[in-house]
């Protein structure tokens, strides 16, 4: 009997160690990423505080690059907001799955909201016992949130000192960071299809509309046939 409990605890520690293994591999290569933020929050119009408040406060990537790219292209900071906001509820629809597999208390579930991103779901929600959700979504969304400050800071230092992007093709980039952040969900028709009715949506609104109203538009496409989608394949 013991040996059969020893079994169990030492592939436990080993189903851990693997997580967390993971956990850290996920969170340095997203880490690393905020350097990338940081450089085009600041020659976007920001300054160095601004762009790393927004990282430590806002902590989501794509509300993050959605608000500065709604500047860079000439926009007020409502209209950027806006369209930040509405990439970000989807960490609503992540927390609403999560909440069930973690299992925390109250106190604990609100002190544990900044860390639903992208990256820590996806480490949690596949694992098959409680402990082991626990265990990716916290290595995962802690060394996100470390690393991806700490390279907004240096990426912000960076950037405050190379003037105006366009001298260097850096405006491009934010377009070049949506898209990385998109490629890997165009894995089905109905993505494509939903990608590029959203993006016909933008192109048509640009000689039209002020800057950032686009993106907006884009988004609420996205949302909007998300949702009858989702209603269609219910029985």
């Amino acid at each position: 009997m013991t040996r059969v409990s020893e079994a169990r605890d030492d592939a436990a520690a080993h189903d851990r160690r693997a997580v967390v293994r993971d956990s850290l591999g996920v969170g340095i290569a997203t880490g690393v990423y905020g350097a990338s933020f940081g450089a085009l929050g600041v020659t976007s119009g920001l300054t160095v505080l601004q762009t790393c408040a927004m990282s430590l406060l806002v902590f989501t990537g794509a509300t993050q690059f959605a608000f500065i790219g709604v500047l860079a292209s000439g926009g007020g900071p409502m209209s950027g907001a806006l369209t930040g906001l509405l990439l970000g509820t989807r960490n609503t629809l992540y927390g609403l799955r999560l909440a069930p597999l973690l299992k925390l208390g109250r106190a604990r579930r609100l002190a544990s909201a900044q860390l639903v991103i992208d990256e820590s779901t996806a480490m949690a929600v596949t694992r098959p016992a409680t402990e082991l959700v626990r265990t990716g979504f916290y290595w995962t969304g802690l060394s996100v949130f470390v690393l991806w400050n700490l390279f907004t800071f240096l990426g912000a230092v960076g950037g405050s000192t190379i003037g105006d992007p366009r001298d260097f093709g850096l405006d491009a980039a934010v377009g070049a960071a949506f898209l990385a952040l998109l490629w890997p969900r165009l894995r089905d028709g109905r993505n494509v299809g939903v990608g590029l009715a959203a993006a016909a949506v933008a192109l048509l609104l640009v000689p039209v509309t002020a800057a950032g109203v686009p993106v907006l538009a884009a988004g609420g496409v996205a949302l909007l046939a998300g949702v009858l989608l989702r209603t269609r394949s219910e029985p």
